[in-house]
């Protein structure tokens, strides 16, 4: 009985292997087929994936250094912002209750008027706007960027790619009163592929 179930076992683990080498050799042998549909799936569920299906590695931290930088301003003004509403709203409405708010006490030394802090809120409104649209655009540009790449991905530039610039000048005899030859001057592209 147990030499059986050793018999198997050594059978088992011999023949295994050899069957999975080979489904993988004829997995091997079927083309992969890189999508683009695929990148840019990946990088508009998670920024930055769909250049990793890419492998494009390196524009990994420069979008996750873009979104970093993006997602500063956008905190720095917003803090900004809600600092000089409550300050304004503070002022405009006559407030007598003590608050912590550097603007509030900059408004009473007479630093800023009620028109000052108006236009630093509406400044800093903008600033946060901007910056959300800046986001927006960081993100779709990174999706752009994984779909570029993507189709781009199989595309083959052989060695025998040159390019050729000459400069030609051709002349052609017409019939005129002063029977001078007329001359087109140019630079001739020649690209072989």
């Amino acid at each position: 009985m147990l030499r059986r179930l050793l018999v198997i076992l050594l059978l088992s683990a011999v023949l295994l292997p050899v069957n999975a080498q080979i489904q993988g050799n004829e997995s091997e042998l079927a083309p992969k087929i890189h999508s683009p549909k695929k990148a840019t799936i990946f990088s508009a569920v998670i920024p930055g994936l769909g250049q990793a299906y890419n492998k494009k590695y390196w524009k990994i931290p420069v979008i996750y250094a873009g979104i970093g930088t993006v997602y500063y301003f956008i905190s720095t003004n917003r803090t900004v912002y809600l600092e000089a509403n409550e300050a304004y709203n503070y002022v405009s409405n006559g407030s007598e209750y003590p608050i912590d708010n550097d603007m509030v006490t900059k408004f009473n030394d007479g630093i800023y008027s009620q028109s000052d802090l108006l236009q630093i809120r509406d400044y800093y409104r903008r600033s946060l706007e901007l910056s959300w649209i800046v986001m927006g655009a960081w993100y779709v540009l990174n999706i752009i960027d994984a779909n570029v790449d993507a189709n781009f991905f199989d595309y083959d530039i052989d060695d025998d790619l040159s390019v050729n610039l000459s400069p030609i000048i051709e002349t052609k005899y017409l019939q005129n009163s002063l029977n001078l030859p007329p001359s087109q001057v140019g630079i001739r592209l020649s690209l072989r592929y």
